[in-house]
């Protein structure tokens, strides 16, 4: 009997094991797009909306729970849904263009925001990249929603009711709407933005029902016009009803155009064709699985897994596709820079100020060729509106300091992309570098004194001019970088490499840290290391003081050596939470975020100083870097609504986490390479576009086992403190011997030392 039981699940052992063999990795169900949206002005946890799209989609569709023109459209603790609403909104701070919604309600018609909201439940909602589901309780309708690029599935299955209606909201300060009730259709268009765009902006839509109407209304205001099919006004809208059965579902399918009216339609003929709601599911979370499934994680939690690759989602949600295919399949797009219709590829929703630093270096290593495809809108967007821009929405946005398009472009270049017209990018940013631009933050805020000082004063009434300053000159970096890679000139060249050593110039040395410098070359009296704002951008000087990413070694000197530097990465954690917020005059959620997070002045919720864990490597005691970037994505990131420690920022913070989890960094774009941490994995697989892969083990990784006591590479050890990109994108092994204890002996060497541009001459 024994023997029999043995055999008995030894087979049952077996087919569990085959079972689990065969099932398809599904990454998609791991993501968690609600992360991050339990958020409010005065505290961040991402400032998210859960997305419910296609990578780099044209067109996103979230729930909306805020007041129409509210930048925070989703809130987690919000009861109320006010519609489904069509978003290219890429930061609440920014707000939104491009959007309209619609909403189902039933018995007496509700057509205004307040009066359609309903009551909803989390435990009644299901989110996901590729489908959304949530019931209403108000009107006993339940709404579904999946998407393509630049259209929309919804099916709503409604109760038996002698008046269900769907509301089409095209939003105020301009907008149409037309009811063609022999087609079953609504078109129109909306106006509504936030800047960045041309005064012939619209965004026109179409949305096909698969049911007649037996109602057709419109609406402006809060006025109801009855029977009447068409208005222009101010804010319009329109509502279509039907007599509906228990369990009823109607089905509406919805696109959206920058161009026309006919473009939206084609987007709709093109991209949904006579496809099946459940079709549209299938095929959206099939494109979302080949994204995620670039990257395989395994050996660790359930919420590591999740909080993994919800961070993976958010990187390949911005900038969003603003380009459309006419009927013959040719890229065209509407440039929100001269209002025209041309052609050729354009993204939109970024601020480089955020994602230079590791989202473009992610795009770089995993997904080149859509980066290849935002390369050749950068292009357009030069061509177009004469600079190229620093914070797209869809066009120049007047926020945010720096020249990072610099970075964007040169990293791209240096990293292996090709095939795209770089000598007009490389136009681009000598334009850019040398001239201010049309507002603040285009092209370069103190140009002048910058090129002429070698840097923006601190009494010239140019704000934030030290945070300038060391931006430009590492964006003078990147430029060198790419001046030399494209032979441009020596003199050219050694201009640029002259202006990348300007960060010196603001490096107080009474204090050891960067501070703003007056015009006649003194250093202000009243400096504050602990004020925010003021000479830096949303930080103080403890987080820009770091911001030297081509020449650590030279901020090291600058600093009085290796063991002062330690010292003061080590303060960054020990000293209080204490700050100056008199330039704002209030608490910046910036600064609460810091100040909560138990963590001193180690503020990761915002970009400045998210590199500055990695630079411990520079300095010879690299078992820092491991333990500190473990503690930042164990503490700090959760897959949960208040996952996120500050703004998410169009897949910055994300990034940060998912290169970080791998066990390295981009700490300076521009170079070849990635700066070594230690995974959180045991194991991670990337499958590089090139059909090699890069297999990153760690089979003792456990929460005790943080530190690196050996690194090999195909087999060889490794001494190095950083990786080579190329030598990555050859595929390979890194093997990693994780421990409790840190190896001290490993990387304290110089040789081991990443670039810096002081050692590598």
């Amino acid at each position: 009997m024994r023997k029999k039981n043995l055999i008995f699940f030894g087979l049952l052992f077996l087919c569990l094991a085959a079972n689990a063999q065969n099932k398809t990795f599904d990454p998609v169900e791991y993501v968690n797009p609600l992360m991050g949206t339990q958020s409010v002005h005065s505290l961040s946890n991402g400032n998210t909306y859960p997305a419910i799209a296609r990578p780099w989609g044209m067109n996103f569709w979230t729930p909306q729970t805020g007041k129409m023109g509210d930048g925070w459209i989703y809130n987690y603790t919000a009861e109320k849904i006010r519609g489904f609403k069509q978003t290219h909104q890429p930061s609440p701070w920014m707000n939104d263009y491009g959007q309209f919604s619609i909403m189902p309600v039933t018995g007496k018609l509700a057509f205004t925001e307040d009066e359609r909201a309903s009551w909803f439940s989390h435990k009644a909602e299901i989110v996901k990249p590729h489908y959304y589901s949530v019931y209403l309780a108000d009107f006993d309708v339940t709404t579904e929603l999946t998407t393509t690029e630049r259209a929309a599935h919804f099916q709503f299955t409604f109760p038996e009711n002698e008046q269900s209606s769907i509301v089409i909201d095209a939003f105020d300060k301009g907008s149409h709407i037309k009811i063609i009730p022999s087609e079953n259709k609504i078109i129109g268009y909306t106006t509504r933005n936030s800047g960045g765009v041309p005064t012939n902006f619209k965004n026109y839509f179409v949305l096909i029902f698969d049911k007649p109407f037996a109602s057709n209304d419109t609406w402006h205001d809060k006025v109801l016009e009855k029977n009447k099919l068409e208005l222009t006004d101010n804010h319009v809208g329109a509502v279509v009803g039907f007599k509906t059965k228990k369990g009823e579902k109607i089905s509406v399918r919805v696109a959206s155009s920058f161009i026309s009216i006919e473009q939206a339609e084609l987007n709709l003929t093109t991209e949904l064709g006579k496809a099946s709601f459940e079709q549209t599911v299938a095929d959206s979370k099939k494109e979302w699985n080949k994204v995620l499934g670039k990257l395989t994680v395994e050996g660790g939690s359930e919420d590591q897994l999740r909080t993994f690759y919800s961070c993976l989602y958010r990187t390949a949600c911005f900038p969003q596709k603003h380009y459309e295919k006419d009927a013959t399949g040719k890229i065209i797009h509407y440039s929100p820079y001269n209002g025209k219709v041309l052609p050729g590829y354009m993204y939109a929703g970024t601020g480089f100020w955020d994602t230079f630093r590791a989202l473009y270096p992610l795009l770089n290593l995993v997904y080149p060729s859509i980066n290849k495809e935002m390369q050749e809108g950068l292009i357009n967007d030069y061509k177009e509106g004469g600079f190229l821009p620093e914070w797209s929405s869809p066009g120049f946005r007047n926020v945010m300091v720096g020249n990072n398009s610099a970075s964007v472009v040169s990293d791209a270049y240096m990293k292996g992309l090709r095939d795209y017209d770089i000598n007009t990018l490389y136009e681009a940013l000598l334009h850019g570098a040398n001239n201010e631009g049309p507002m603040d933050a285009v092209g370069r805020k103190g140009a002048e004194y910058y090129n002429t000082l070698g840097y923006v004063p601190y009494d010239v009434k140019i704000n934030e001019n030290a945070a300038r300053t060391l931006e430009y000159a590492y964006d003078d970096f990147a430029i060198w970088k790419l001046a030399k890679a494209l032979k441009r000139p020596k003199k050219e060249i050694n201009l640029f490499e002259k202006r990348m050593m300007n960060y010196k110039n603001v490096f107080n040395p009474k204090f050891g840290l960067m501070s703003g410098r007056n015009k006649d070359g003194s250093f202000p009296a009243n400096f504050n290391p602990f004020k925010w704002g003021d000479a830096f951008t949303e930080g103080n000087s403890w987080h820009y003081s770091w911001s030297v990413f081509h020449d650590i070694n030279g901020l090291i000197g600058l600093m009085g050596g290796e063991k002062t530097f330690v010292s003061k990465l080590d303060s960054v954690f020990t000293i209080p939470p204490v700050f100056d917020d008199s330039y704002y005059g209030s608490v910046i959620h910036e600064i609460r975020e810091m100040q909560i997070m138990n963590m001193g002045q180690y503020a990761h919720g915002n970009q400045p100083i998210q590199h500055m864990i990695y630079l411990y490597n520079y300095a010879g005691q690299p078992w820092k870097t491991q333990y500190w970037s473990r503690e930042v994505m164990n503490r700090l990131y959760k897959p949960t609504a208040d996952g996120y420690c500050g703004d998410e920022d169009n897949g910055q913070t994300s990034a940060w986490y998912v290169f970080s989890a791998m066990g390295f960094y981009p700490v300076c774009p521009g170079t070849e390479e990635y700066v070594l941490g230690a995974p959180l994995f045991k194991k991670v697989t990337l499958e590089l576009e090139n059909g090699k892969k890069l297999i990153i083990n760690a089979p003792n990784n456990s929460e005790d086992n943080k530190y690196v006591q050996e690194l090999k590479w195909n087999n060889s050890t490794h001494t190095k403190n950083f990786i080579n990109h190329f030598d990555v994108l050859k595929g390979g092994e890194l093997n990693f011997d994780m421990s409790n204890t840190a190896n001290q002996k490993r990387g304290t060497s110089a040789s081991s030392y990443p670039y810096s541009y002081s050692t590598s001459k």
